[in-house]
This record gives structure tokens, C-alpha cells and sequence, in this order.
């Protein structure tokens, strides 16, 4: 199974940067792979945690610049795409969990739903949940939810 975890690359508040941490970690102790946009914020976090619980990380980067990624990633994928490069994140997914996030956030939501997969936000983009009963978009209170849930069929 691939996890996409999608959030903010920038600076994010600790109690983010704790749940990405945690998500992570779990993602890789149930034997997924985490892929992700490979830079910082809630990337780094995500991918920090899975690799102390041994998981495989993927980022596939805006940039064509391999130094841009985190210093967690196990596989970087330069693309040059800019946000273009959020679709290939979703379509690699096989389920996604938004942490925090803004626009960027929002688009790799959107192209998620338009495609029936399945998405657990945690803390991201509130906003939607009267959407949740018409789509695949579930809502999570804590780290450990969105892990269940997205692992849930």
C-alpha cells in the first residue's frame, strides 16, 4: 500500500509537526510506503517518522533540484513540474492523509476526490466536511484515527 501525506512544506506549529511525525511512524509500522512532495513542514515530519520505524519514503519534488528534498527522503523524484507534480503524487497514492495545509493542500484534496480515493484530513481544510457524506473525504481528530481510517477498505 502507498499513504500519501499531504500538508504545508513550510514552517507548521508543533502540534502539526508532532501528528505528521506520528502518522508517519505508524504508516511504516503497517508496512506502507509514504509518499509525499519531498520538502519540508509537514513532508519532512511525515517522512521523519517513517523512517524511524524503518518505512520507505518517496517525494516527488517541484523542483528539478535533488538538494530541495528533506534529508528523510529515501527516493527523490525531480519533476520541474511545480504544483503540476501534486497530481502524480495523488495518482501514486493509494490513500491520502491531509495534515494542516493550505491551496496547495486543497488541489492534491480535490484531484483525490475527482479520482474516488479515498482522503483523511486531520486538521486540514475544516471547511469541506459537509462535503464528507458525498465523497471519499473523512475527517480525523487525532493521528492515530487517520491511520485507521485510511487503512480502513
Amino acid at each position: 500500500m502507498i499513504v500519501g501525506v499531504i500538508g504545508s512544506d513550510g514552517e507548521i506549529d508543533e502540534k502539526l509537526r508532532a501528528s505528521a511525525e506520528d502518522i508517519g511512524r505508524m504508516v511504516a509500522e503497517r508496512g506502507a510506503v509514504l509518499v509525499c512532495g519531498g520538502r519540508g513542514g509537514v513532508m519532512e515530519a511525515a517522512c521523519k517518522g517513517a523512517k524511524s520505524a524503518g518505512g520507505l519514503t518517496i517525494g516527488i519534488l517541484p523542483t528539478l533540484d535533488k538538494d530541495a528534498a528533506n534529508d528523510y527522503l529515501d527516493v527523490p523524484i525531480v519533476t520541474g513540474m511545480d504544483v503540476a507534480r501534486n497530481v502524480i503524487i495523488v495518482r501514486s497514492a493509494d490513500v491520502l492523509i491531509a495534515v494542516g495545509g493550505r491551496f496547495g493542500t486543497l488541489s492534491e484534496i480535490g484531484h483525490a476526490l475527482s479520482m474516488n480515493k479515498r482522503v483523511v484530513s486531520l486538521e486540514s481544510w475544516k471547511s469541506l466536511r459537509e462535503e464528507e457524506a458525498l465523497s471519499g473525504l473523512v475527517f480525523a481528530s487525532t493521528p492515530e484515527e487517520a491511520v485507521d481510517l485510511a487503512f480502513q477498505s
